[in-house]
């Protein structure tokens, strides 16, 4: 399916590209980024086949799949749609992986219950005008070879493992949802999956799992989303379809809904279970979220350093602390509660693999674990393809 779009864009794309070929792909990506907000409206504009009204307040729109965002990108004006994978990572659908036949029940979108979107379109959740169109203001990618990850922004507090040393063409987690307190409003957390690589300027990295975010959504529910960055979150790059790159296929799963039922202490776990993989013919990085067709995928040309696998992956919770009057924030990671080996009491990702070069998936080399302040969020590697991680925040052990 070839994607068209108006002509005055056409011409600043084309524009755009003959005139960089000889910058740099940072620089490239650095002058269309610019176009980003004079484009946001454009996106809002989008030809809405249906919508529908979720029971928690979201308006989900139904948009035909070729007026999605991703092709308002100059350098996707031309870009054909990859409907499928070329090819799954072996040991996906594995009749014996008794593994997967123990994940904890899966979870839907609250907006299912009113309505699903027509074939050929994709779901895209409508967002206001308070809404940011969703950049990250700093960099926020973990660096594991480091005792006190990101030291130029000690903000971020981590409880990640992770593994590198080799080349890894994809990842793989179930993750348990919580609902964890986020105290104020320019504050965050996430359970998540990194993929990524690249020197530390220029990193790339793909990141999907659920957060809480007020300040993007306007509210404190558990939301899935993913993420996208060439500059280490510097400027370029954003979650969700908030700006153009990721090339949505599905019409079932609307990245930034909310996500519930949720697992509550001591009772019943939900969870979602994500992969992300390259597709070995086209270089293209999928995105499928638990057992239903792929979500769709970020084109390979997005990338100058994932664009032949990746160097490193990591999984686990990740916590913006901005320390309002001295205070280490209260805001929670995952269930709220530090780490244990209780599946109903903590927060957990299981079935840990990565995808490697002969495209199949296996459990990752050793790697190593990064905790930023363990008195506030903490992990527990079982070593077994399972991991337990989280915390209270600000506690009296916590400084």
């Amino acid at each position: 399916m070839k994607v068209h779009i108006s002509m005055s864009h056409s011409l600043v794309g084309l524009f755009l590209v003959m005139t960089c070929l000889s910058c740099n792909m940072s620089k490239v990506w650095a002058t269309t980024q610019q176009l980003e907000g004079r484009q946001h409206q454009k996106r809002s504009d989008k030809p809405i086949v249906k919508s529908i009204k979720s029971p928690d307040g979201d308006i989900i729109d139904c948009v035909h799949i070729s007026h999605q965002p991703a092709f308002d990108h100059p350098l996707l004006e031309n870009h054909t749609i990859q409907m499928r994978p070329s090819f799954y990572p072996l040991g996906l659908y594995d009749e014996n992986n008794v593994e997967s036949k123990m994940e904890p029940s899966s979870v839907p979108q609250l907006w299912h219950q009113k309505g699903r979107c027509p074939e050929d379109t994709i779901p895209i959740r409508r967002t206001k005008k308070a809404e940011r169109y969703g950049k990250k203001r700093h960099r926020t990618i973990p660096n594991p070879t480091s005792a006190h990850p990101n030291q130029d922004d000690h903000r971020y507090e981590y409880a990640i493992i992770y593994t590198k040393g080799d080349v890894f063409y994809g990842a793989k987690g179930t993750i348990n949802v919580w609902n964890p307190k986020v105290q104020e409003q320019d504050e965050y957390s996430t359970s998540q999956i990194w993929v990524i690589g690249g020197p530390r300027e220029y990193l790339n990295a793909i990141e999907a799992g659920w957060h809480v975010m007020p300040s993007l959504y306007g509210d404190n529910k558990t939301r899935l989303f993913t993420f996208w960055t060439i500059d280490n979150s510097e400027s370029i790059g954003c979650y969700n379809l908030l700006c153009s790159g990721f090339v949505q296929v599905n019409k079932e799963i609307a990245l930034g809904a909310t996500i519930y039922p949720i697992s509550s202490y001591d009772g019943p776990q939900y969870a979602i279970t994500l992969l992300i993989w390259q597709d070995p013919n086209t270089g293209n990085w999928w995105l499928q979220y638990g057992n239903r067709s792929p979500l769709g995928y970020w084109p390979s040309s997005l990338f100058s350093y994932l664009y032949d696998g990746a160097s490193e992956v990591q999984w686990g919770g990740k916590v913006l602390n901005l320390n309002v009057n001295g205070q280490h924030t209260s805001t929670e990671m995952g269930s709220g509660h530090f780490s244990t080996d209780d599946a109903r009491r903590a927060s957990f990702i299981k079935n840990v693999q990565i995808v490697d070069r002969s495209n199949k998936l296996q459990t990752p080399p050793n790697g190593g674990e990064v905790m930023t302040q363990s008195a506030c969020y903490d992990i527990l590697n079982t070593y077994r393809g399972v991991f337990y991680y989280g915390g209270p925040g600000k506690n009296p052990n916590c400084p």
